[in-house]
């Protein structure tokens, strides 16, 4: 492939976006099996660590935990609650609002899924303190991209 007007910052390997999203993919690849054996989708897993952090959370919360649209999640929760993981309910205070709560079968799921996070580290070939750094700096990012889009 000829290489004709060389444009440094708008090559793809030089964008800091694609590096985010290919290292998300791989990411979610390595996730994959590990989750399958907990009968889990990778975005099932992130709604389950939020419920398991905070039990009787509201879809607004988790929501809002996850950067995502209440609506969309809304199919989600609705197939951890028949496979039996959450109970979703109505809030006795305002019936608009949507309560989850864990089941024995969810709290239960919790105990095998803390071998996952291990799984990864080991998957990264890094230190714990590289990755914990990454976060950290991921996080950071994170957040002053959520402050620009609020203006």
């Amino acid at each position: 492939m000829p290489q004709s007007d060389a444009c440094p910052e708008l090559m793809l390997d030089n964008q800091l976006c694609f590096a985010l999203h290919s290292t998300s993919l791989l990411m979610t690849k390595v996730y994959k099996p590990l989750l399958k054996a907990l009968a889990l989708t990778y975005p099932q897993y992130l709604a389950m660590l939020v419920l398991w952090e905070n039990d009787g959370i509201t879809v607004g919360d988790i929501s809002k935990r996850l950067l995502t649209d209440p609506g969309s999640l809304t199919p989600l929760l609705k197939r951890l609650e028949a496979e039996g993981l959450l109970k979703r309910q109505r809030s006795k205070q305002d019936e608009r609002v949507v309560e989850l709560h864990l089941t024995d079968a969810g709290h239960a799921l919790k105990e095998q899924a803390k071998a996952v996070p291990r799984c990864i580290v080991d998957a990264a070939d890094q230190s714990l303190d590289e990755l914990v750094t990454l976060r950290d700096q991921l996080l950071k990012l994170r957040t002053s991209l959520q402050r620009s889009l609020e203006g």
